[in-house]
């Protein structure tokens, strides 16, 4: 199938690897022109030549946090000058620490606020103009199933990542007749270096090795098994292209059906 990709020009953040490098692949090798962002210049060259091969047209690397509003216009102001203008974000970042609702602590809050929703809205409303000028143009955020379905030891993330998805629902709506979609990829168990961390810390706590925690957390799940990134990324290939056209202000899920909600 083709996706219409080819040629259009995609920023993705945290691009180097996990779920943002498996939706750089996707786009990769639909012939999208990428500019990647990430902490780490080494991984995003090596990501770089890996995308490059997989076939994108162009691949641009920008150092950048997400915890900086100066490094966010930057990204976007780079990313626009090299590739002569950016149809698609992805909106992907870090995730907060581990912790439950009575552990939270508010300069946590403060901290992390800044990096999951006050971040991802400046460099959205940044590329937004000139996405409804050109009648076309694509937000995809990396999300969560604890946007759906909060997940006890991951309150900081629950918390925030749903004032991101209210205001992608808003803001959806405000742009759909100019030809832009915003949508929430929520991914489940996928096997990252987050999944990993975060089965590090129940692990510890539970007494089971690493591998006998991730094995425990697949059978939680219906299709029995964490999921691996390639499987994710395909999903955001889709609603990035024209194959993507009518679907806007939703959460699309892929998640092994982990998440129960009929919503």
């Amino acid at each position: 199938m083709d996706l219409g990709l080819k040629g259009k020009r995609a920023l993705v953040m945290g691009g180097a690897k996990g779920l943002g490098r498996s939706i750089a692949d996707a786009l990769a090798a639909e012939g999208a022109v990428l500019t990647i962002s990430g902490r780490d210049q080494a991984a995003l060259e090596a990501a770089a030549a890996d995308l490059k091969g997989l076939g994108a047209q162009g691949v641009v690397t920008v150092v950048a946090d997400v915890s900086s509003g100066a490094d966010m216009d930057m990204l976007a102001d780079t990313a626009t000058k090299a590739m002569g203008g950016v149809d698609i974000l992805v909106l992907n970042h870090g995730g907060p620490p581990v912790c439950t609702a009575s552990e939270m602590k508010e300069e946590d809050l403060t901290k992390w606020f800044q990096n999951i929703v006050v971040s991802p809205i400046r460099i959205t409303m940044r590329l937004m103009p000139a996405m409804r000028a050109q009648k076309w143009g694509r937000v995809i955020v990396v999300g969560s199933s604890g946007m759906q379905h909060p997940i006890p030891t991951l309150a900081l993330s629950n918390t925030l990542r749903a004032s991101i998805w209210a205001w992608l629902k808003t803001l959806s709506g405000e742009v759909a007749a100019d030809g832009v979609t915003m949508n929430v990829l929520a991914p489940g168990s996928i096997l990252t270096d987050r999944i990993s961390q975060t089965a590090a810390v129940r692990a510890k706590k539970s007494g089971l090795s690493l591998d006998e925690e991730i094995a425990r957390a697949g059978k939680e799940v219906p299709a029995g098994r964490i999921g691996q990134a390639s499987e994710y990324g395909p999903m955001g290939a889709f609603l990035a292209g024209e194959t993507g056209s009518y679907i806007t202000g939703s959460m699309i899920r892929v998640d092994g059906g982990r998440v129960r909600s009929m919503l």
